[in-house]
């Protein structure tokens, strides 16, 4: 029911979804009324489950959610929790999405907070990048944790082998940064994961990591900045070669060129950020997302769960604490259990 188009443009895409995925079964959530209006048939894998309420853009994420019980992103994430369905995406409310599937579906053990990571084009596979919207204060041991989901990310959904692990930061030293760059550094140094060290913004774009960690308002100034610049550049090829008979002769020759370089810029294929480190696929796709980009995050969910991401990073921060009581001093032991 949410994001800019709401039912007109979510609910095609998630049908388109199911037709190529018939072994899917998709469960829309939402007004039955506004739902047939879109869609007055549906094929066998679809139903549609009722919610009478919705969390509209501008509200409170958690006085929305204490006070809409019968919203679509609760009900939603209501099915994760009861093992109805294996993921849930939305394009509404990014904040209430995120405080419904921790407070519903519920974090990881040892998930102190889960991220929001996402596909960033570059030419050949995408990295990514985390986190972009869910911690602006995040911590160096929040960092870490972070680059263990992601790194389980990109090799289950993206089929990256031993992906390569970089913290974004000012410079490409390691004593660059701040002292939160600095203490996550030493702590990604001293892990079994692939850490390749710093990367700075210019270097996002070439093949330099797999997975590139930083903080909330960080990691969102950097997509929204990507997002804009692509559009700003094909606007100005749009201008100039529109401009001129010679122009438009020079697009015949270029078109395509220029249809392949789109395609390494079509943020659409990437389908949703997953929130990483709750007991569920939740993938938050974009608002203004249409039909093709909901029929993209469908399927990142359906991978996302079918890869089984979440029980994985589970067992990841399980062996993580096993490894880190190991190697406490009986003293650090016998502190923590006082503790």
């Amino acid at each position: 029911m949410g994001g800019d188009y709401g039912p007109s443009e979510v609910v095609p895409g998630a049908l388109d979804h199911a037709a190529a995925h018939p072994e899917d079964h998709v469960l829309l959530v939402g007004d039955p009324a506004r739902i047939a209006a879109v869609a007055p048939a549906l094929p066998g894998n679809v139903e549609v489950v009722p919610a009478s309420q919705v969390i509209d853009m501008d509200e409170h994420p958690a006085l929305a959610l204490r006070e809409k019980r019968d919203a679509s992103i609760t009900v939603g994430c209501d099915l994760v929790r009861n093992g109805r369905a294996d993921a849930i995406v939305t394009a509404g409310h990014t904040g209430a999405a995120m405080a419904a599937a921790v407070l519903r579906i519920g974090r990881l053990p040892g998930v102190d907070r889960p991220a929001l990571a996402v596909q960033m084009v570059r030419a050949g596979r995408p990295f990514v990048l985390l986190d972009i919207g869910a911690n602006p204060d995040s911590s160096p041991e929040n960092l870490l944790q972070y680059a263990r989901m992601g790194a389980i990310f990109a090799e289950r959904v993206l089929g990256i082998e031993n992906p390569r692990i970089a913290l974004l930061s000012i410079g490409e030293e390691k004593g660059k940064g701040d002292l939160r760059i600095q203490r996550a550094t030493e702590l990604l140094d001293a892990s079994e994961m692939r850490f390749v060290g710093n990367v700075e913004g210019k270097d996002l774009v070439a093949d330099l990591a797999d997975v590139v960690v930083t903080d909330a308002v960080t990691g969102n100034v950097v997509i929204k900045f990507f997002e804009g610049l692509s559009t700003f550049i094909f606007d100005l090829w749009r201008s100039e070669l529109a401009g001129s008979l010679r122009g438009k002769l020079a697009y015949l020759l270029l078109r395509p060129g220029i249809g392949r370089i789109q395609k390494v810029f079509d943020y659409e294929t990437a389908g949703g950020s997953p929130l990483l480190g709750v007991k569920g696929a939740v993938i938050i796709t974009h608002g203004r997302a249409r039909r093709r980009m909901v029929g993209f995050a469908c399927a990142v969910a359906a991978d996302t769960a079918r890869t089984s991401v979440p029980e994985l990073i589970a067992d990841s921060l399980r062996e993580d604490a096993k490894r880190v009581g190991a190697a406490a001093t009986p003293a650090e032991t016998v502190e923590a259990a006082r503790a």
